[in-house]
């Protein structure tokens, strides 16, 4: 483990369960994708081709994005199964078609986006020892937004309890969009203003929320008194020691291709 590449999208999950990171992302460990997971895909392919349209300047409806969030559903490019406590692909499509249009109709117009799901310039990360991690990929499912004070990056997120009470949740969240804002900071040789979270939530009621500007990038580099992710992230590499978290909301067999045979989780 000397010279690693990391997609920008997957940085944030070291935070969350190292040793769930380890086993998808450096042993290579890969599980099917259930009915859930395939609805947030198709969502984001669906709020994605709208807002990549009308940043070109083409002539895009809602219906139209419903039809690209359908296709996603329809015909995912992945493996797909379906556990117990799944939803059925009828009451995914219903939930899916509603947020797409609430997206295009409420949230898109808050924004100028100048950016959708951009691709990133390489990013390097000397972890001491001999041990470099590489940051690679695209901005998956965030935006580039210009605004008053410059420019943020909105992710959008979606799942059962990104809303709550009305309230976008932004806990958890500043690892990987963190990640996006140095990662954009490094390809354009500009600052950022923030990041935001947009809120899809695909609970029956779908609600949808935008949260307020945050500084996500702050925990990256840390401070005087504390060490940021990158810091600790290169610990992690250089040692090879990748914690577990039976605490997270990801421990489950729906998320977790080393979940049948970790002896940590909490069943």
């Amino acid at each position: 483990m000397s010279n690693l590449t990391i997609r920008a999208s997957a940085f944030g999950g070291l935070f969350d369960c190292g040793y769930k990171f380890e086993g998808e992302h450096i042993l290579g460990m890969r599980r099917p994708a259930g009915v859930r997971t395939l609805l947030g895909t198709a969502t984001h392919s669906g709020t994605a081709a709208f807002d990549s349209a009308r940043l070109r300047g083409e002539s895009i409806s809602p219906d139209d994005a419903a039809g690209v969030f359908v296709d996603a559903l329809r015909n995912p490019e992945y493996e797909v199964k379906v556990f117990d406590d799944d939803l059925s692909l009828k009451e995914a499509e219903r939930i899916g078609l509603t947020l797409t249009t609430k997206y295009c109709t409420e949230i898109a117009p808050q924004f100028h986006y100048t950016a959708v799901e951009m691709t990133l310039k390489p990013l390097e990360i000397d972890c001491g020892g001999g041990v470099t991690i590489t940051l690679t990929g695209t901005m998956d499912r965030a935006r580039a937004a210009e605004t008053d004070a410059g420019t943020i990056i909105p992710d959008v997120k979606t799942g059962s309890k990104v809303v709550s009470n009305g309230v976008a949740n932004i806990k958890a969240r500043s690892a990987q969009t963190g990640t996006y804002q140095l990662m954009y900071e490094h390809t354009m040789r500009e600052p950022t203003a923030g990041a935001q979270v947009i809120a899809l939530g695909t609970s029956s009621k779908t609600p949808v929320a935008v949260s307020p500007v945050f500084d996500a990038r702050r925990i990256l580099i840390g401070t005087d008194e504390a060490p940021g992710l990158i810091q600790l992230a290169a610990d992690m590499f250089r040692a090879g020691l990748f914690p577990p978290n039976p605490a997270s909301y990801l421990c489950s067999k729906r998320y977790c291709a080393r979940w049948e045979r970790c002896i940590y989780r909490e069943d």
